[in-house]
């Protein structure tokens, strides 16, 4: 079945990209969406509120304590609340991101892990496409049926090993292609140095009284 091949490779695909881009980065990816639709009041009042610490902060470090106690007294009070407010506000927030990973985790082992042994069981039975007579020999025949599907075909457990191992291996052909190799001619004595000295030549004498014969 076309479809069910199809489908499988699908299922297959999307849990190697899942893989490839990594469920970590997903998952900051999918809060920073969800906090900006669900969470916006609270990354606003964060925002302002650490507006807020920086500007007593900066504030407070240019009052005197002993000249302006007062307001230095004032200013420290309204820094202690807005600090003991963050920090609530960043502990709700936390909080959120923890459930909201918890749930994210879920519906991607759904969608990936889950959707595939689902389909692989539902379909145990079902051939995903039949083999060539004669093109296969009997003892690999029943291997690629295998478990349940009839002999002859591919079963869907198999197509899934199939697709998975064709993926994992065009990414290391990919990774491997990516890699940079040394660029430049390889030296024969990489131990040389430039202080070595050229070798002395050696020239033969002309005595003088070789030259008056």
């Amino acid at each position: 079945m076309p479809n069910l091949a199809l489908l499988i490779f699908l299922v297959v695909l999307f849990t190697q990209i899942v893989s490839w881009v990594g469920q970590t980065v997903l998952q900051d990816v999918g809060f920073t969406l969800y906090s900006r639709v669900f969470l916006s009041g609270s990354s606003s009042q964060q925002r302002k509120l650490r507006k807020q610490v920086l500007e007593d902060k900066a504030e407070l470090s240019k009052t005197s304590s002993q000249d302006e106690f007062a307001k230095w007294a004032k200013i420290r009070r309204r820094l202690d609340k807005s600090i003991a407010d963050l920090e609530k506000l960043n502990q709700s927030v936390g909080s959120s991101k923890s459930s909201f990973g918890v749930k994210f985790k879920s519906i991607i082992w759904i969608l990936t892990s889950g959707s595939k042994l689902i389909l692989v069981w539902w379909f145990r039975k079902q051939p995903v496409f039949w083999l060539p007579s004669g093109w296969v020999p009997g003892p690999l025949v029943w291997l690629l049926s295998f478990p349940s599907a009839p002999l002859g075909s591919v079963s869907s457990g198999v197509w899934s090993t199939v697709c998975t191992r064709v993926l994992v291996s065009i990414e290391e052909i990919v990774k491997a292609s990516l890699v940079t190799s040394p660029q430049g001619p390889i030296p024969t004595n990489p131990f040389a140095t430039q202080n070595e000295k050229p070798e002395a030549k050696i020239e033969p004498i002309t005595l003088e009284h070789e030259k008056l014969d």
